[in-house]
């Protein structure tokens, strides 16, 4: 198989944690809100303006690119807070600014930093690419396009020549993996209608989310719509055809999931990581597919479609208003120290069991998400199968842990039909 160009795999990251955990498993970029002026402003705990610094900082020495979030509709009271925003992190060596209003476009311009247009523009066309052209290097397709669209647009880049500020032909960018939701490119007004809490400012209530029941108001007849969850489309997974979406001669993709938890990261970007990966080297294939479904399926999901690429369906709706994930994580205790030497590890359970033979998981700022089976451990200093709540437990690990860290038994999931 011939892949026309390398794609880059974009991470989400909503705290240290998940970004430790997309640079861990093999992210190409990261995408980060700070503060509040970004679409996860309530979904994810967000970096602050002295967090800059050590975002670069930890990108660079993975050679990660870096991309600031400001694509919220922006009001006047905000102009100066996206200027020092903008200013902040352009002394932090971030890559890029991803932006919507013109004035983010602006701000961002007038200091020389990388724009990069966010898919609340909608942009659906190569005459809207021509005119962003000027302001931006990167561009997010609208997520209603379907792969043939896509694939046109790309084409006509490279035949135009249309190039951005850097000199570069201009870089398509599409979602891969993630939420959906019903607002045209993520702009809804329904959670400020009805809470008066802005999807459009990163404060989503998620009512879409919910189960509702239609009333006829003429006879006061209700109906359940068959137990769907009808504003609820299930989550965007793109894995099973990865090879028409290189086709399609995207650069970027990226996945969703800035409010989503570390391990959730951790398992999306390995996935995906291995997949455009396989495509380069030439194995890509079904067998390879099947696996890397059933590790997606482990994490948070409202199952999975294929979204408005292919175009064959026009919608599949979540069952539930919950996650299908096939794994959960419950917590058990926390880090106490590390040995180096002995590449062990010392936690205190604080609830349930954890025998060997269980799946761990290890989450925190700098340690990320990590996964591994217990195969051997001591409680208490003696070499025993089980360690209980209020034991003090040693476990060989292949990486650091510290005081700060949360120790988690991953448990199957019985997934409700």
């Amino acid at each position: 198989m011939s892949i026309m160009q390398k794609i880059e795999l974009m991470a989400p990251a909503g705290n240290f944690e998940s970004l430790q955990a997309a640079l861990d498993n093999g992210a190409d970029s990261v995408y980060f809100g700070v503060e509040q002026l970004n679409m996860r402003a309530r979904a994810s705990i967000n970096f602050t303006l002295d967090d800059l610094q050590e975002i670069s900082r930890r990108c660079k020495e993975k050679d990660v690119r870096t991309y600031l979030t400001l694509n919220t509709i922006i009001y006047d009271h905000d102009l100066s807070i996206v200027k020092t925003l903008i200013k902040k992190a352009k002394e932090a060596d971030i890559t890029a600014v991803i932006a919507m209003d013109q004035a983010v476009i602006a701000s961002a311009r007038e200091v020389g930093m990388e724009v990069h247009i966010s898919t609340q523009i909608n942009i659906t066309n190569v005459e809207t690419v021509k005119f962003y052209a000027i302001f931006a290097d990167t561009m997010v397709l609208s997520r209603e396009l379907s792969l043939s669209q896509v694939k046109k647009i790309t084409k006509q880049i490279e035949k135009d020549q249309i190039k951005g500020p850097s000199g570069k032909l201009v870089e398509i960018e599409i979602f891969g993996h993630g939420a959906l939701c019903m607002a045209v490119s993520g702009k809804c007004y329904m959670s400020l209608h009805s809470h008066n809490s802005s999807a459009n400012r990163g404060a989503c209530k998620q009512n879409c989310r919910k189960k509702y029941t239609v009333i006829d108001q003429e006879t006061g007849f209700e109906m359940e719509l068959d137990n769907e969850y009808i504003m609820s489309p299930k989550d965007l997974c793109t894995i099973d055809f990865l090879d028409q979406v290189a086709d399609a001669g995207i650069k970027v993709l990226k996945i969703e999931g800035r409010g989503r938890a570390p391990e959730y990261v951790a398992k999306v970007i390995k996935c995906y990581r291995e997949a455009i990966d396989s495509l380069e080297n030439g194995t890509y294939n079904k067998n390879e597919v099947i696996i890397w479904m059933q590790e997606l399926e482990k994490v948070y999901n409202r199952g999975f479609w294929n979204g408005y690429y292919l175009g064959q369906k026009l919608g599949e709706w979540s069952k539930g208003s919950g996650s299908h994930a096939t794994q959960k994580k419950v917590y058990i205790g926390k880090g106490v120290h590390y040995f180096p030497k002995a590449n062990v590890g010392e936690f205190k359970i604080e609830a349930y069991d954890l025998c060997i033979g269980d799946t761990i998981l290890v989450t925190g700022p700098t340690t990320g998400a990590k996964e591994i089976k217990v195969k051997e451990m001591l409680v208490n200093d003696e070499k025993l199968n089980k360690g209980s709540k209020d034991d003090s437990i040693t476990i060989p690990l292949n990486f650091r842990i510290r005081p700060s860290d949360k120790l988690y038994k991953i448990v199957e999931h019985k997934v409700e039909a």
